[in-house]
């Protein structure tokens, strides 16, 4: 089975985000994988793990089983609209449990620049 948690980990916003601070997702009907995933990281920050948020976002509403969803390899939170398109950081903890973090905020700058933590970016939406 894949997985897709990072431990210790910081994801910055991809370098082509059009955002300068931190949007929340639009709410849709149903609601979009981008809306699942804030609504259950901003409610409970450090309490689920990347794949427990990319299955109840992507794999869940499809009605797959996580076995099935992550029997083949999951793209990370590098490519989730939130790190692409809303401007959320994301911090993976020590036990691999994650976080949103505001674009431009203090707890930002100060995970983007812990040489403790693997610096990743989100991945950018078009070609450089």
């Amino acid at each position: 089975m894949s997985t897709t948690n990072y431990i210790n980990a910081f994801i910055a916003v991809a370098e082509d985000c059009p955002v300068s601070s931190s949007e929340i997702p639009p709410s849709k009907q149903p609601p979009s994988a981008a809306q699942i995933a804030f609504e259950m990281l901003n409610d409970h920050p450090y309490e689920f793990t990347s794949d427990d948020v990319l299955y109840a976002a992507q794999g869940e509403p499809k009605g797959m089983s996580r076995e099935l969803f992550f029997s083949r390899p999951q793209p990370c939170f590098r490519s989730s609209p939130l790190t692409k398109r809303y401007g959320w950081g994301i911090h993976s903890n020590a036990e691999g449990k994650i976080a949103l973090v505001n674009l431009g905020s203090d707890e930002y700058e100060k995970f983007e620049k812990d040489t403790g933590l693997r610096q990743l970016k989100g991945m950018r939406s078009k070609r450089a």
